[in-house]
C-alpha cells in the first residue's frame, strides 16, 4: 500500500495539486459571497421595518434561512444543477456556476445566523447609548454594533470556511475539479480505491487542521485585546 501511495504522488501530484488549488478556489469564494448574502440576510433578519403587522424582511430572511438550514446541501446542489437550468436557461451555461451558486447561497443561510447572533450578542446598551447621543441607526450599527460584534463574529466565520472546505467535497459529484473530482479521475485510471482515499484525506486534515489552529490563534488575540 505505501509503495501504491509513493507511485500514486509521483505520477499524479499535478492531479492533486490542482485538486487542492480548486477546493481552496471554490471554498474561498463560496466564502466571500457567502459573507456578502450572509450580512445582507442578518440585516433583513434584525430589520424592525414593519408594514402593518408584519415584518416583511424579517420575514423573507427567516424563510429563506430555515428552509436552507432545514434541506440536505446535497439535494439543493441538485436542485441548482438540473431543475434550475430548466426554469432558467440562463443557468445552463456552466453548470460549475450552478454549484458555485448553491453553495453561497447555503453558505448565506449559516453566515446570516452567525452575524446576527454576534449583533444580539452585544449589549443592548451600547445601542441606547448610541441613540442617546444622536448617531441614526445606520451610524449606531456602523460605529457601535459591528465593531464590538466582530469578536464574536470573525472566528465563527473562518469556523465556517473550515466546514465548507468539507463540504465542497459533494460537488464532485458533478466534476468540478475539486479534491474529491480527482480521486475519481486517479480511481478511473488506475483501479485503485484505497490509496488515493488516503492522500486525499491526508490533505483535508492538513488544510482543515492549519486553519484551526490558525483560527485558534486568531481567538487568543481577540481575547488579549480585550
Amino acid at each position: 500500500m505505501i509503495n501504491n501511495i509513493g507511485r500514486l504522488l509521483e505520477k499524479y501530484w499535478n492531479l492533486f495539486l490542482v485538486g487542492t488549488g480548486n477546493t481552496l478556489l471554490l471554498s474561498a469564494i463560496t466564502v466571500f459571497l457567502g459573507i456578502i448574502i450572509g450580512s445582507l440576510l442578518a440585516l433583513m433578519r434584525i430589520s424592525k421595518l414593519k408594514v402593518g403587522n408584519c415584518r416583511p424582511l424579517n420575514l423573507i430572511a427567516t424563510i429563506y434561512v430555515e428552509i436552507i438550514r432545514g434541506t440536505p446541501l446535497l439535494l439543493q446542489l441538485y436542485f441548482f444543477y438540473f431543475l434550475l437550468p430548466m426554469m432558467i436557461p440562463l443557468f445552463s451555461i456552466d453548470k460549475t456556476f450552478s454549484i458555485l451558486l448553491a453553495l453561497c447561497l447555503n453558505s448565506g443561510a449559516y453566515v446570516a445566523e452567525i452575524i446576527r447572533a454576534g449583533i444580539s450578542a452585544v449589549d443592548k446598551g451600547q445601542t441606547e447609548a448610541a441613540r442617546s447621543l444622536g448617531l441614526n441607526y445606520r451610524q449606531t450599527m456602523m460605529k457601535v454594533i459591528f465593531p464590538q460584534a466582530i469578536k464574536n463574529i470573525l472566528p465563527a466565520l473562518c469556523n465556517e470556511f473550515v466546514s465548507v472546505i468539507k463540504e465542497t467535497s459533494l460537488a464532485s459529484t458533478f466534476f468540478v475539479g475539486d479534491l474529491m473530482t480527482q480521486y475519481k479521475t486517479i480511481n478511473g485510471a488506475t483501479y485503485l480505491s484505497i490509496e488515493p482515499l488516503i492522500i486525499i484525506g491526508v490533505i483535508y486534515f492538513v488544510l482543515t487542521f492549519t486553519l484551526s489552529k490558525a483560527i485558534a490563534v486568531l481567538e487568543r488575540r481577540l481575547k488579549t485585546s480585550d
